[in-house]
């Protein structure tokens, strides 16, 4: 596939259910989402690069509930 937008930045925190990343295989599109509340502490790909099956796309940091 390849990345089609990247929605977030290093250092955003993200809320679950936020689409962090929309890939484009197949000409389908897929959004890729959070399931958890994280913040972004690394982005290892760049729009309109193309991306491989379980290739690592985003570092997140999974905050934690006190």
């Amino acid at each position: 596939g390849t990345v089609l937008a990247i929605k977030v930045a290093v250092g955003d925190t993200v809320a679950a259910g936020q689409t962090l990343v929309v890939l484009e295989a197949m000409k389908m599109q897929s959004n890729y989402k959070v399931n958890a509340d994280c913040i972004v502490r690394n982005i290892l790909v760049s729009e309109g690069e193309p991306v491989n099956a379980n290739q690592v796309l985003i570092e997140l940091e999974l905050i934690k509930e006190e």
